[in-house]
């Protein structure tokens, strides 16, 4: 399958760290599910919204590094939000380009509280070069 990212997708997927916009474009490729990158980097104020929204629970996001992104399933042109299911299958896919590419990754669904379906990060451990965030 050849999809391509919408230009809203690719401005977030700006400022990544290389190896995580590997995966997440490795993704893309080997998905059977369409999939939509709806953040990227944070700025600090951004993370302090989401703390206040109750969307996060930190101030040390990996986001505001650029080491963490946000994908979400698109389903008939929308995001399942209701639906965890769609959002486990686009995790198993992003698993495993991570897995293919030898680099790690962690699954904010995976967590033991504050289950997060979209949220998407490089282990600190799996860091393979400097990565320099500009805003």
């Amino acid at each position: 399958m050849n999809r391509k990212f919408s230009a809203h997708s690719e401005k977030n997927l700006a400022n990544i760290h290389p190896d995580l916009i590997r995966v997440v474009r490795r993704c893309l490729e080997i998905s059977r599910d369409d999939f939509c990158v709806i953040e990227g980097l944070r700025s600090p104020e951004r993370q302090k919204q989401l703390v206040r929204e109750g969307l996060s629970q930190t101030q040390n996001s990996r986001h505001l590094t650029g080491h963490a992104v946000d994908i979400a399933p698109v389903v008939h042109g929308k995001i399942p939000w209701n639906h965890w299911q769609s959002f486990e299958v686009l995790a198993d896919s992003m698993k495993k380009s991570a897995q293919e590419l030898g680099i790690n990754i962690i699954w904010g669904g995976d967590w033991k509280t504050f289950k997060d379906g979209v949220h998407f990060e490089l282990e600190k451990t799996a860091i393979t070069h400097n990565h320099t965030v500009t805003r």
